[in-house]
């Protein structure tokens, strides 16, 4: 896993424009379901007599069969509710959730289906999708109190109607790990050079163009590469931002912040500090101290190179972790040319929202709120990630929870995600529940990672600073859509086109002039009621 999934490309869109609809609907009770009064208030089975139930999810391989995993098999027995799943790989998940739900054929309930928001206040108004507000006081007692504990996940799953109609993926707001951290520099290189890490822009260029001239590898060739990241130009925009006092507010509206000492929005790509951000980076791209295929590489591609061990610095998670290559260390957040120091790119902690969705098809909505209630608390969420014990982890000495060496070293050649997906369907990212550090395998919730969480700390925004995804009716949403499709298209080419050179920054003006005449004033006035209208709902 990486933290990016949480805050991908292929959902910025969401994130930054919080794209919400909503009409107001008469508050109503929720409907007793067939076995309402048969469901357990308590405690394991949640009914008596075993009732079935048709699910549809998103899996990572395809080789896996929900009917006959070990995770689903023994949540029935537990449970006493059998899931008939239907899934889909996540690549084709969109394609065949939206066709379902334009045709009617949909399931009892959604689960690891990223359903956006805007589908969830589309389909909650048309009485497709459930409102769970009532199901939730009365039989989801552990998610009510990650609500209760975390006013902001509760005001960002709250549409505007007042309905919440998704259980979410959420990030534990405690685990830093999964929160902020910084890219990993080789600090056997910096030794080797004489060099300290950066804590500056200027040192910062400065040490990867030694990377790059001197030799640090020893190898007497002019292999050595500067930073490099698999996942695109976000990576060191994300990095970067607080050093050049962008997104003071966090990332959870990621084209927005504040006028300075106001409570005014700007739109942070047509800002001064922006533009100095992607100066910044194109001098970096220009010397060749960033990967040149930043704007085209994919993953797998990248991490393939990376693994070579040629490049000084590297993004995304640790990369012993994730390419089995020592001697990384998180760097330290960077002071700004105006003096800035601080780690932005922070969010509530609240992933989709739509991961477990009940719809008007649904026979037994209690039982189903408590079903999924239970990945909430200590033992479902122990459970999903970390399995069985004895089969999958065992717990040491001090009270620690790992994997048997058949799932982290697997004698048939397995990597540890495929190992463990041959019980649990965690792995890729797609699931609802609370990502919890002490059951979590992936490389942040190891202690190299701890170590640049806790470095970073210091310099990251408070939690008090960060605000919520924004929240629009229907008509606002279907203005800022119209509105926000074509500009982020335009904002990341002319962001690459700045960076790579092929656009001049004399023609910044003239970019912001075709913003506008796009309808970023209106954008902005619009988020601008949104965010106002939050304060008072607080």
């Amino acid at each position: 896993m990486k933290r990016k999934y949480f805050s991908s490309v292929a959902v910025t869109l969401l994130l930054t424009a919080g794209l919400l609809g909503a009409c107001s609907k008469d508050e109503a009770p929720a409907e007793k379901g067939a076995n309402a009064d048969k469901v357990n208030a308590t405690g394991m089975p949640i009914v008596d007599e075993k009732i079935q139930v048709d699910g549809f999810a998103a899996k990572f391989f395809s080789s896996q069969d929900w009917n006959n995993l070990m995770l689903w098999e023994e949540y029935e027995k537990m449970s006493n509710v059998e899931v008939n799943w239907k899934t889909v790989q996540i690549e084709g998940l969109a394609e065949k959730r939206n066709l379902a739900l334009a045709a009617g054929d949909y399931p009892e309930f959604y689960f690891a289906s990223a359903l956006p928001k805007t589908d969830l206040i589309k389909y909650g108004e048309q009485g497709v999708f459930v409102p769970l507000n009532d199901y939730i006081d009365k039989y989801a007692p552990n998610f009510k109190a990650l609500l209760d504990e975390y006013p902001a996940v509760k005001q960002g799953v709250t549409m505007a109607d007042g309905n919440i109609y998704g259980f979410p993926a959420i990030y534990d707001p405690e685990f830093e790990g999964l929160r902020a951290g910084t890219p990993w520099i080789n600090e056997e290189w910096l030794n080797k050079l004489g060099l300290k890490a950066p804590e500056t822009t200027d040192e910062l260029y400065e040490v990867l163009k030694a990377f790059k001239e001197k030799d640090p590898n020893g190898n007497g060739k002019a292999d050595e590469m500067g930073w490099g990241s698999g996942y695109g130009i976000n990576e060191y925009l994300a990095y970067l931002r607080g050093t050049f006092g962008l997104n003071k507010q966090g990332s959870m509206n990621l084209n927005l912040d504040f006028k300075e000492g106001t409570e005014e929005f700007r739109f942070v790509p047509t800002t001064d500090e922006y533009k100095e951000l992607l100066t910044y980076l194109n001098k970096l791209y220009k010397d060749g101290l960033i990967n040149q295929d930043v704007f085209t590489t994919e993953p797998q591609v990248f991490a393939a190179e990376a693994s070579k061990g040629n490049f000084g610095m590297l993004s995304e998670v640790d990369p012993k972790e994730l390419l089995k290559l020592d001697g990384y260390v998180g760097v330290p957040v960077l002071e700004g040319p105006t003096g800035e120091r601080s780690y932005n790119t922070v969010s509530t902690g609240l992933g989709n929202l739509g991961m477990f969705v009940l719809t008007d098809k649904a026979k037994n909505p209690e039982a189903m709120v408590r079903w999924m209630d239970h990945f909430y608390g200590e033992e479902g969420n122990k459970m999903f990630f970390m399995g069985f014990e004895g089969v999958t982890f065992e717990e040491d000495a001090e009270g620690k929870f790992k994997y048997l060496p058949e799932i982290t070293d697997n004698p048939d050649g397995l990597n540890m995600d495929q190992a463990i997906s041959e019980y649990l369907t965690w792995p890729g990212g797609y699931y609802p529940g609370i990502v919890r550090q002490q059951y979590f395998q992936g490389a942040e919730g190891k202690e190299a990672t701890a170590e640049n969480a806790a470095q970073t700390r210091p310099f990251r925004i408070n939690d008090a600073d960060i605000i919520p995804g924004l929240n629009y009716t229907l008509e606002e949403n279907d203005r800022v859509s119209a509105i926000m499709t074509d500009a982020q298209t335009y904002v990341d080419e002319m962001t690459a086109a700045f960076v790579t050179g092929k656009k001049d920054f004399s023609e910044w003006d003239s970019y912001k002039k075709t913003l506008d005449k796009m309808g970023l004033p209106d954008y902005l006035e619009i988020a601008q009621g949104a965010y106002e209208r939050m304060q008072k709902e607080k």
